[in-house]
C-alpha cells in the first residue's frame, strides 16, 4: 500500500533563492578578500613602477593673411604683387604635420638621442639631466641615419665601460676619448656643473640612438591637431609623453618652425617679384634712353621745337582714342613680357601680378602662383615622383598652356580694337590733310615715350611695394598659449587603476567559484534535490560526522546526529497513514550506487525508531555486500547464520537467523545478510523471503529492510514490491546529479513503493542557517548544555 501524497508536476514553485545564491559565493569570503587584496596590490605595484604619462597642450592662432598684411597700406593694396589666397585652417594642420618639419625639430633639438638612467626597477629617460652627454665626430647626415643602443657604466672619475645592445662589444675607454663604433666616431662627456667624484658615483646611463625620419614619424603619430572649440583660426596643439619638459620643447619648436617657413615662403615670393621687376626696368630703361634719343634726333633733323601747337584742334578730338591706344598697347606690353618669362623659365616658379585687366589671365597667373607654391612645399618633404607632386606638375603644365592660349586670345582681341581705333585715326588724318604729316611721325614717337615713361614708373612703385613686402612680412602664425603640461597623468590613472585591481581581484574568485559550481555535478544540499523533489517528497537530512564523533545515535544523545535522525522520524510519521494498525510497517533503505550510506542510515533509524519503545527488526538484505555488521555485537551464534541461509535453507526459522541487540541499552533485533552467496538474485526470488516479511511485520511495528543499490544490481527491484515505503538515500559532495532522473523513473514505472528521499552527509558548515536545503543542529536540547559565546562563535565562523 501506498498512502503517501503524491507530488506532480502542477506543485512546481519557484527554487531560486537570491539568498542562497549570494551566500554560494559569501562562503568563500576569504579568497574574495584574498582576490581583492591582491588585485589591490598588482595595482599598486602597477601604480608604482609604471612611467606615467603626461599630456601637453598649447595654442597658436592663424594670422589671416589678407587683413594682416602690412601691404594693405600701401595704394595699390599690396596684394596684386604677391598675395595669395589663404591654405585654409586643415593645409595648417597638414604642414604642422609634415615630415619635413617635424623632423627639422627633432635634428635641431636632437630628439634622436635618449639618455636613460637604470634604476633598480624602472629605467627613467633624463631629459636634458643626464650626467653623461655623447658629442658625434661623424657627420649629422650618417648620425640621423643610425641605430645605436649603447650602455655607459662609469669605472672611475676618468674612465668607463662602455657595451653595446645585440654585440659583444664590451671595453674600457677614458673620458674625452674618440671612440669608433660601426663606424661612428663620438666622444663620452660629463656634463659640466657636475660635483668632483660625481662621474664615478653615476648609474648605468643607456644611450639610445635612432633614425630622425623615425624618430618623426613617432612624434607625428602622437601629435593631435584640431580647431579650438568653434573659432576657425585657432588650433590646439597636444601630445602624450613620458617626458613632459621634452613635449613642451617640441611643441614650442614646431610653432616657431612653422612660423618661419611660412614667412620664408611669403619672403621668396616678394623676392622673385623684386627680382622679375628689376631685371624688367632695366630693359625698359634702354627702351626709354632709345626713345628720347629718336625725339632729339627727329626735332634735329625736321628743325621743329614744338609740334603741339598746330595740333590743339586734333588733339582735342581724338584725346580719348589715343587714351584708348595707349592703354591697349600698355597691355599687348604687358601681355608680351608674362609671355617671355613664362616661356624661358628653365623650372616653375612664381609669376608676377602686374596688372593685367583681362580677368581671365589675371586668374591664371594667380592659380599659377598658388600651385607652384604648393608645388615647392611638398618637394621640400619629397622627390619630384611623388604622386602629389606630379599631378601638380600636371596641372601646371596645362595651365601654362591655358595661360598662353588666353595671352593669344587677349592679344587678338587688343589688336582688333587697335585696329578700330587706326581706322578713327586715318579717318581724322583724311580731314586734316592739310595737317604736317611730320605731326603724325613726331605724334608716335611721344606715344611710344610716354608707353616706356608710364610703364617705368609702374614698375617702381611695384618694386617698391615689393621691397617693403619683403621686410614687412607678417607671421603666419602667433602663439596663443606656450606649450604646457597638465598636472594629471594621462596614463596611469592610480585611482582607477586601483579601482580596476579591486574589482578584477573581487571578481577573479567569483569567476572561479562560478566555473567551479557550474562545473560541479555532485548534490550538496537539498536545493540540488529540486528536480527530483519535484514529484518526491523530502523527509530529512543528515549532518556530516566529524573525525572525533561517533556515527552511531546513543541514548539521550543531543548531537546534531541525533537531532537529524529525530527530525527524520517525525517526517516519516507524518508520512506514514497506515490504517491496519495490527501489523508493522516495512521500509526499504536503498540508494542508486554503494557509498552512499543506506546501512549507516538504516541502522540509526533502527535504533531511533526503537528508543520510543517500538519493536524494531532490522534486516541487512544487500547480500552482495553486507556492511551491517560493523555497527552490530551480534551473538556468536546468529554471526553463523543470515538472511542468504534462511533464503537458502528451507529448515531454518526466523527465530534462527534473528539476533537480539541491545547496544547502549538501545533494543533492536537484527538479521545479518550471512554469508554471500553465488546466486543472490535467485534467493530473493524465492518465497522465502515474502514469508519473512509477513512473518516479521506481524511481529514487529517496524521493520526496516537495508537493500542493495537499486542502479548497480537487480536484487532491490525484485522484492521492492514487499515494502510498505522506500527511503531513498543520497549523499552530499558524492552523489551525481544526472542519477537523480533514476528514482524518478523507477517512481514512474511503480517499481518503488512510497518513495522518499534522504540527503545523507551534508556539511552545514558551508551553507546558512534556515536555508532552502536544511537546517543548522549546533545547538542543544535539555538542560546542562553549555552556551557557546559570541567570540567563540565568531572564531567558529571565521576559520572553520
Amino acid at each position: 500500500m501506498e498512502d503517501i501524497t503524491e507530488f506532480s508536476e502542477e506543485n512546481k514553485e519557484s527554487n531560486f533563492d537570491l539568498k542562497t545564491e549570494i551566500y554560494k559565493y559569501l562562503t568563500h569570503w576569504k579568497w574574495l578578500v584574498l582576490g581583492c587584496l591582491l588585485g589591490g596590490l598588482l595595482a599598486f605595484l602597477y601604480n608604482r613602477y609604471t612611467l606615467p604619462k603626461y599630456r601637453t597642450e598649447a595654442t597658436m592662432i592663424i594670422v589671416d593673411e589678407q587683413k594682416k598684411n602690412a601691404m594693405s597700406a600701401l595704394p595699390s593694396g599690396g596684394g596684386a604683387v604677391f598675395s595669395l589666397e589663404g591654405d585654409g585652417l586643415q593645409n595648417h594642420i597638414e604642414k604642422l604635420k609634415s615630415k619635413q618639419l617635424v623632423e627639422s625639430v627633432v635634428d635641431e633639438l636632437d630628439l634622436n638621442i635618449s639618455y636613460f638612467i637604470e634604476g633598480n626597477v624602472i629605467t627613467v629617460e633624463a631629459y636634458k639631466s643626464s650626467p653623461i652627454l655623447i658629442e658625434f665626430i661623424t657627420p649629422d647626415s650618417i648620425v640621423n641615419e643610425t641605430y645605436g643602443n649603447l650602455f655607459i657604466t662609469p669605472v672611475s672619475d676618468t674612465s668607463f665601460r662602455l657595451e653595446e645592445e645585440g654585440s659583444d662589444y664590451s671595453d674600457i675607454h677614458e673620458i674625452g676619448e674618440v671612440i669608433k663604433l660601426n663606424e661612428i666616431q663620438f666622444t663620452i662627456l660629463p656634463r659640466s656643473g657636475g660635483e668632483e667624484g660625481s662621474f664615478k658615483r653615476t648609474s648605468t646611463v643607456n644611450i639610445k640612438l635612432k633614425p630622425v625620419r623615425q624618430v618623426a614619424n613617432e612624434f607625428i603619430q602622437r601629435l593631435l591637431i584640431a580647431p579650438k572649440g568653434q573659432a576657425k583660426d585657432i588650433l590646439a596643439l597636444s601630445t602624450v609623453n613620458y617626458s613632459s619638459k621634452k613635449s613642451e620643447d617640441f611643441l614650442n619648436k614646431l610653432m616657431e618652425r612653422f612660423n618661419e617657413e611660412g614667412v620664408k615662403d611669403k619672403q621668396e615670393v616678394a623676392e622673385n617679384t623684386t627680382n622679375f621687376i628689376q631685371e624688367r626696368l632695366e630693359m625698359i630703361t634702354s627702351e626709354l634712353d632709345s626713345v628720347e634719343g629718336g625725339i632729339a634726333e627727329f626735332k634735329r633733323e625736321n628743325r621743329l621745337m614744338n609740334v603741339e601747337t598746330g595740333a590743339s584742334e586734333f588733339q582735342a578730338k581724338f584725346t580719348q582714342a589715343e587714351q584708348q591706344i595707349f592703354e591697349l598697347e600698355t597691355q599687348l606690353e604687358l601681355l608680351k613680357s608674362i609671355e617671355d618669362l613664362l616661356r624661358d623659365q628653365a623650372d616653375y616658379e612664381f609669376l608676377p601680378e602686374v596688372g593685367i585687366e583681362d580677368a581671365g589671365v589675371s586668374g591664371l597667373i594667380s592659380t599659377y602662383n598658388s600651385l607652384v607654391m604648393e608645388r615647392n612645399m611638398y618637394l621640400k618633404g619629397s622627390t619630384s615622383r611623388n604622386p602629389i607632386v606630379e599631378n601638380l606638375t600636371e596641372q601646371l603644365d596645362s595651365l601654362k598652356k591655358n595661360l598662353f592660349e588666353n595671352i593669344e586670345s587677349t592679344r587678338r582681341s587688343i589688336n582688333v580694337k587697335l585696329r578700330e581705333l587706326n581706322q578713327r585715326e586715318n579717318f581724322a588724318q583724311n580731314r586734316f590733310s592739310n595737317f604736317p604729316g611730320l605731326e603724325k611721325g613726331m605724334r608716335s614717337i611721344e606715344r611710344q615715350q610716354q608707353i616706356k615713361e608710364q610703364l617705368y614708373l609702374f614698375l617702381l612703385q611695384r618694386r617698391e611695394e615689393a621691397a617693403i613686402s619683403f621686410a614687412a612680412t607678417a607671421s603666419v602664425a602667433r602663439v596663443v598659449d606656450s606649450a604646457f603640461t597638465l598636472n594629471e597623468p594621462v596614463d596611469p590613472r592610480p585611482w582607477l587603476i586601483l579601482a580596476g585591481g579591486l574589482i578584477l581581484g573581487f571578481i577573479v574568485p567569483i569567476l572561479i567559484i562560478f566555473i567551479k559550481n557550474f562545473l560541479d555535478t555532485k548534490v550538496h544540499h537539498k536545493g540540488d534535490l529540486s528536480s527530483l523533489l519535484k514529484s518526491v517528497p523530502f523527509v530529512g537530512e543528515v549532518p556530516r560526522i566529524g573525525t572525533d564523533q561517533s556515527d552511531i545515535i546513543h541514548v539521550n544523545d543531543r548531537s546534531p546526529l541525533a537531532e537529524s535522525f529525530r527530525i527524520l522520524r517525525t517526517n516519516l510519521a507524518y508520512l506514514i497513514q497506515n490504517k491496519n494498525k495490527e501489523i508493522g510497517n516495512v521500509i526499504f533503505v536503498t540508494s542508486t550506487i554503494k557509498g552512499e550510506g543506506k546501512t549507516f542510515i538504516s541502522y540509526n533509524l533502527a535504533r531511533t525508531l526503537a528508543s520510543t519503545s517500538k519493536s524494531v527488526l532490522l534486516v541487512g538484505a544487500d547480500i552482495r555486500n553486507p556492511k551491517l555488521h560493523r555497527y552490530t555485537a551480534a551473538t556468536e551464534g546468529a554471526q553463523e547464520r543470515g538472511l542468504s541461509d534462511y533464503l537458502y535453507d528451507y529448515d531454518l526459522t526466523t527465530e534462527d537467523i534473528i539476533s537480539e541487540t541491545k547496544d547502549d541499552g538501545i533494543s533492536v533485533d537484527i538479521i545479518l545478510s550471512g554469508p554471500i552467496p553465488p546466486n543472490p538474485a535467485e534467493l530473493l526470488m524465492n518465497d522465502r523471503m515474502e514469508e519473512l516479511i509477513k512473518e516479521s511485520r506481524n511481529r514487529y511495528d517496524y521493520v526496516i529492510v537495508d537493500t542493495a543499490p537499486t542502479m548497480i544490481v537487480t536484487d532491490t527491484l525484485l522484492i521492492s514490491q514487499l515494502a510498505d515505503y522506500t527511503l531513498y538515500v543520497t549523499r552530499a559532495d558524492f552523489t551525481e546529479k544526472n542519477l537523480l532522473e533514476f528514482p524518478k523513473d523507477l517512481k514512474k514505472q511503480g517499481k518503488l513503493k512510497g518513495l522518499a528521499v534522504i540527503l545523507n552527509d551534508v556539511d552545514y558548515s558551508k551553507f546558512s542557517y534556515g536555508a532552502q536545503y536544511g537546517y543548522s543542529y549546533g545547538y542543544g536540547y535539555g538542560y546542562g548544555v553549555d552556551k557557546e559565546s559570541r567570540w567563540k562563535r565568531l572564531k567558529r565562523r571565521l576559520f572553520s
